[in-house]
C-alpha cells in the first residue's frame, strides 16, 4: 500500500514539474530574449538562449521612453486604488453579512453580478463619465475607476471569511461596550488577516496589469507602463527587444511579491474549507 502511495506521489510530482515548465516556458523565453542583442531577438530560426548577453534592450526601454515615470504611475495608481477598494470592500462586506435581513441576500447577488461584468462592456460609459468630470489623463481617474471595478472582488472574498466568524464575537464585544466600528477594526479584522492579504494581492495585481482602462483614460501625464510598453509595437515597427526587456522589468516585481506572500495567499484561499 505504501509503495502504491509513493509511486502515485512521484507521478504527481513529475506531472507538476512538467506542467510548470510548460507554463513558465513563454516567460522564460521573454527573459532570455530581453538579454539578447536586437538583431538576435528577431533572428530566424530563433535561438532560445542568447549567444552574447547584452543589456541594449534595457537601455532602449529607458532612453526611448520615460520608463521611470510610467512605472511610478502604475505603482501609485495600483497601491492607492487597492487600499481604497480593500477598506471600502471589507467594511461593505461586513455590513452586508452581519445585517441578517433579506435585503442582504439581494446585495450578495448584486455583488456577484458586479463581479461578473466584463470590463470591456463598461469602458465607454466610464470614459464619458471621466471626461465629463474633467479628469481625463489624471491618476485620480485611474484610482477611482480601479477601486470601483475591483471592490466587488474584495467584497466577495471577504464575505466568505465573515461567514466563518461566529456572531458571538460581535455580541461579546458589544457587551464589553465596544461600538460597531471598534468591533470591526479591533475584533473582526485581526481574525481576517489571511483574507485581507489575499484580497490585497489579487486586487493589486489586477490594477497593476490593467491595459484597457489605462489606454482609454490616459494619454501622456497618467499613462501607465503597460500602455507605454505597447508603443514599441506599431503597424510599421516591431521592436521586440525593448518590449521583452520592459515586460521582464514590469513582471519581475510581481513574481517576487507572489513568491513572498505565497503563504498568505494559500491561507486565504483555503480558509473556511474545513470546519469543525
Amino acid at each position: 500500500m505504501k509503495d502504491k502511495l509513493s509511486i502515485g506521489k512521484r507521478i504527481g510530482i513529475v506531472t507538476s514539474i512538467v506542467l510548470s515548465v510548460f507554463w513558465l516556458f513563454p516567460y522564460i523565453y521573454v527573459v532570455s530574449s530581453s538579454f539578447k542583442p536586437g538583431s538576435e531577438v528577431i533572428a530566424v530560426p530563433p535561438k532560445f538562449f542568447p549567444k552574447v548577453f547584452s543589456i541594449e534592450n534595457f537601455i532602449g526601454v529607458f532612453t526611448r521612453t520615460d520608463a521611470v515615470k510610467y512605472i511610478s504611475n502604475s505603482l501609485i495608481v495600483a497601491l492607492l486604488s487597492t487600499l481604497i477598494a480593500l477598506i471600502l470592500g471589507a467594511m461593505s462586506a461586513y455590513a452586508i453579512q452581519r445585517s441578517g435581513t433579506k435585503v442582504s441576500i439581494c446585495l450578495v447577488i448584486l455583488v456577484l453580478c458586479l463581479k461578473m461584468i466584463p470590463t470591456s462592456s463598461i469602458v465607454v460609459p466610464i470614459y464619458e463619465i471621466i471626461t465629463g468630470l474633467g479628469l481625463y489623463d489624471t491618476k485620480i481617474a485611474l484610482v477611482i475607476v480601479y477601486a470601483a471595478i475591483n471592490m466587488p472582488f474584495v467584497m466577495w472574498v471577504m464575505l466568505s471569511f465573515y461567514e466563518g466568524i461566529p456572531k458571538s464575537l460581535d455580541e461579546a464585544a458589544c457587551v464589553d461596550g465596544a461600538s460597531n466600528v471598534d468591533t470591526f477594526f479591533k475584533v473582526i479584522l485581526p481574525i481576517c488577516k489571511p483574507g485581507l492579504a489575499t484580497a490585497f494581492i489579487f486586487t493589486l495585481f489586477l490594477a497593476w496589469n490593467d491595459f484597457l482602462i489605462s489606454l482609454l483614460l490616459t494619454s501622456t501625464n497618467a499613462k501607465t507602463f503597460p500602455v507605454a510598453l505597447a508603443g514599441f509595437l506599431s503597424a510599421y515597427n516591431l521592436d521586440l527587444g525593448p518590449m521583452c526587456a520592459g515586460a521582464f522589468l514590469f513582471s519581475f516585481p510581481v513574481m517576487v511579491i507572489s513568491l513572498a506572500v505565497q503563504k498568505y495567499i494559500v491561507q486565504g484561499m483555503t480558509a473556511g474549507a474545513v470546519k469543525g
